[in-house]
């Protein structure tokens, strides 16, 4: 079920039976909280949404929420075989990624994204749906699912990152990256030379894309090439007439500009991905529009972060998850049996490690691993170790050998002054960038594992006999 740009993807999905087809919603607040409702009341997995008709746009200008929040888009989204459960996603993903290639883009001329090319007076960002997503934000956000893509001035490799983009009127958006990702390393560098900040922004694009721009790639490479591999083969771009930056060549909207040193105005409030509106409101480089280019009846893309679930908390979680699992494995940590990035901390804040126990400390190396390594770094909170007999993604069983196979003063370290951030909800303002990270170990203790008690369950022989007997009477 492989597809060539978004509305392919689209018709995959309703295939699958996953896209749910809304009309008339408002860009201000009703699309936001419909997504909501779908995500927290409706069926589960929740399906993507795609908006039509809303009030004061010509029929055919949509938005689309929800890109990857279930199994069978993200495997659909990443070239995967289709599988069943979270876990099985995951290994799956990681299983690709331990054969995994760059790929480096292809340049083309034109393209779908060049059906319409707005410069001058004609750029107006506002002709497209951009909804106001939460009651206390601070504008309307055109950037949500997108890409921001930059050029490192030194080395010349180009980054694509997912951060917030305010429309501040119809030619300017305010950029909101956090301290620390590659983006605003590079936008940093060109400041300091009292440089202009070449930039081009797509926010209607390939699911894949937005996956690669959402997630730890290791730095210098570029998120272009990491999507190429996955899909195994080039992704076709154009070069901005601004700013040669590369434009996904299927792009359903994408801008380009700049942004100059010294200038700012002010961003935000916005609803984040930790449930909170976490980092206020204050001035922030705002992007300078020269160039807005689009296809005919275009789709913005959006991910609606909130109190989780939310948008894009599931998939988060799942490439967190196989990210964390193959760096942990890669520092020489064996026999780790699952990672499990869990929902309720948007796929950074809680996270769990399955081992099987082969000698003394290995939990706790398991732990301050997954903890510190590249994908599990970034404003993370707790780290949770477990034996191999519990599922990490049953929060039920988590808990279970947490309140049984652990005590507080043996079971739980703290990592002090970690990579937090902004959006931080748990660390006063004004005091943001450094958090602390709580270990626990919820194993059975390696010196005594032996005559730790064993668990009250049936074997699975029993119930397997058992099963086969009453299997019909049960209804199982």
């Amino acid at each position: 079920m492989s597809y060539s740009d978004l509305r392919e993807w689209l018709a995959r999905v309703e295939e699958l039976g996953e896209l749910r087809k809304i009309d008339g919603a408002h860009w201000r607040l009703e699309m936001g909280a419909v997504t909501e409702l779908l995500y927290r009341r409706g069926p589960q997995p929740p399906p993507a949404i795609l908006f039509d008709r809303v009030p004061g746009y010509p029929p055919g200008y949509r938005t689309l929420f929800g890109m990857t929040c279930s199994v069978k888009r993200m495997a659909l989204t990443l070239g995967l075989p289709m599988v069943e459960g979270g876990l099985e996603l995951v290994q799956s993903y990681r299983r690709k990624i331990l054969d995994f290639h760059p790929i480096p883009p292809k340049v083309v001329r034109g393209g779908p994204a060049w059906e319409h090319v707005d410069e001058g007076d004609r750029i107006d960002l506002l002709k497209f749906p951009v909804p106001l997503h939460h009651e206390k934000d601070g504008g309307r956000y055109i950037g949500t699912g997108c890409l921001v893509v930059t050029r490192d001035p030194d080395e010349g490799w180009i980054n694509l990152g997912t951060y917030r983009g305010m429309v501040h009127d119809k030619t300017t958006v305010g950029l909101y990256i956090s301290p620390g990702k590659h983006g605003r390393i590079h936008r940093q560098k060109y400041f300091e030379r009292g440089k202009p900040c070449p930039v081009v922004v797509s926010v209607g694009q390939d699911p894949a894309l937005f996956l690669a721009s959402g997630n730890e790639v290791p730095y210098g490479l570029s998120e272009l090439d990491y999507a190429g591999g996955f899909k195994g083969s080039p992704i076709e771009v154009t070069e901005g007439r601004h700013t040669g930056l590369p434009i996904p060549a299927t792009a359903e909207i994408a801008y380009e500009g700049e942004m100059l040193p010294g200038e700012g105005k002010d961003e935000g409030p916005f609803g984040e991905w930790t449930g909170y509106y976490a980092s206020g409101e204050r001035a922030e480089p705002f992007v300078r529009v020269r160039a807005v280019y689009h296809r005919d009846d275009p789709i913005l893309t959006c991910a609606r972060p909130s109190r989780p679930p939310s948008d894009y908390s599931f998939s988060k979680g799942i490439v967190k998850s196989a990210l964390i699992w193959d760096q942990v494995e890669k520092m020489g940590i064996p026999n780790v049996k699952g990672v499990w990035c869990h929902e309720a901390g948007g796929g950074r804040l809680f996270n769990i490690i399955s081992i099987k126990q082969a000698y003394p400390g290995h939990a706790r190396q398991a732990a301050l691993a997954a903890a510190q390594c590249a994908a599990g770094a970034y404003l993370g909170r707790y780290v949770i170790v477990v034996d191999d007999d519990i599922d990490p993604t049953s929060t039920f069983d988590v808990i279970w050998a947490i309140a049984t196979r652990s005590d507080p003063e043996r079971s739980i370290d703290i990592i002090r002054r970690a990579w937090s951030g902004p959006l931080d909800p748990a660390i006063r303002p004004g005091q943001k960038g450094l958090n602390s990270r709580a270990i626990i170990d919820a194993c059975r203790p390696w010196e005594w594992r032996d005559e730790f008690p064993p668990v009250a369950e049936a074997s699975p022989q029993l119930l397997e006999e058992t099963l086969r007997k009453w299997q019909g009477i049960l209804g199982l």
